[in-house]
């Protein structure tokens, strides 16, 4: 388990980090997500003992940063943003070299290639290496020492979208076993690979709660699409507006039949009205769509950008 109790860091007059709590359970993967420069990575360097914090306390397992930083390090596996890897090694002799500085068995290194998908790649040299197997590598070395914890900071940056695919399986399948925390701005990432989500934006944590659960809470209203005929759009509006639940109506793009944007209680499910009194008044109905609430919507009010890092 990690637990951070009012963490900050400043550099200088600026505060990157600002008075953050928050709890990680085992076995969760949770998604640290905010616009670049929120201090995303700042939060994840002092979780790794590669920075020192300003002010607060990062309990990592059995150990507090500040009073046994190797010892949280042996439990924590770190993929930077720019793997460190040294890419005049063949892969097999770099994955060796590192089990070697950890004191780790030689069968480790087949183990964790099976893991992560290298074993075409051993006799290769790093530097012929495609951006995602580079990747792949960064996670090996981050994981070679079978650590408890994997924290991984914009893991698919720059890959192609085959890439970032089998990136991201692979974290789902090393998160059935490890707490992963996975730090991105990329919302498609969270969405596809997190239980759990925390919003960092200016240094502070805006939201924290499971993925679906935070989509679910944001906001007090839905929007419903739909596209009628035979109907001109004052009367369509008219007749909308007299459906319990319905807050407002707007026009729609289409240009060939009538269509509304309809903004309704969120809490109150109004599709099987607005198809009833449509059928009532004979006007055909081509389309009704209501949108799904994703968590790019719940991102943008929440944040309202940062600065580059």
């Amino acid at each position: 388990m990690i637990s951070v109790t009012d963490l900050s860091k400043n550099y200088g007059e600026v505060r990157a980090v600002n008075n953050i709590s928050f709890t990680i359970k085992t076995g969760e993967i949770t998604g640290l997500l905010g616009p670049n420069g929120a201090g995303k990575s700042t939060t994840l360097r002092m979780l790794t003992c590669y920075l020192k914090p300003t002010s607060g306390r990062i309990c990592v397992g059995d150990y507090y940063a500040d009073e046994d930083p190797d010892g949280v390090r042996s439990i924590i596996g770190y993929l930077p943003e720019s793997a460190p890897i040294y890419g005049d090694m063949i892969v097999y002799d770099y994955l060796d070299y590192i089990r070697s500085i950890r004191g780790i068995e030689k069968s480790r290194i087949k183990e964790i290639a099976d893991i992560c998908g290298l074993n075409e790649m051993m006799h290769k040299n790093v530097s012929d290496l495609s951006k995602g197997y580079k990747q792949r590598v960064g996670l090996a070395h981050a994981m070679i020492s079978d650590p408890d914890i994997l924290i991984l900071d914009e893991p698919t940056s720059g890959l192609d979208p085959n890439q970032i695919i089998e990136i991201r399986k692979l974290i789902k399948e090393i998160g059935k076993e490890k707490t992963v925390i996975l730090s991105t701005h990329i919302l498609s990432e969270v969405e596809a690979t997190c239980d759990r989500v925390i919003i960092i934006d200016k240094g502070e944590i805006v939201a924290d709660n499971r993925t679906a659960e935070l989509k679910a809470s944001q906001g007090t209203a839905s929007k419903i699409s739909i596209k009628a005929a035979n109907v001109d759009f004052d009367s369509l509006s008219s007749a909308l507006r007299n459906i319990k639940g319905v807050k407002d109506v707007a026009r729609g793009d289409d240009k060939e039949l009538t269509s509304a944007v309809i903004l309704a209680a969120a809490d109150e499910e109004i599709r099987p009205e607005i198809f009833k009194m449509l059928s009532d008044k004979g006007w055909p109905l081509y389309e009704m769509v209501k949108e799904t609430r994703s968590l790019e919507n719940v991102f943008r009010e929440l944040t309202k950008g940062g600065n580059d890092e």
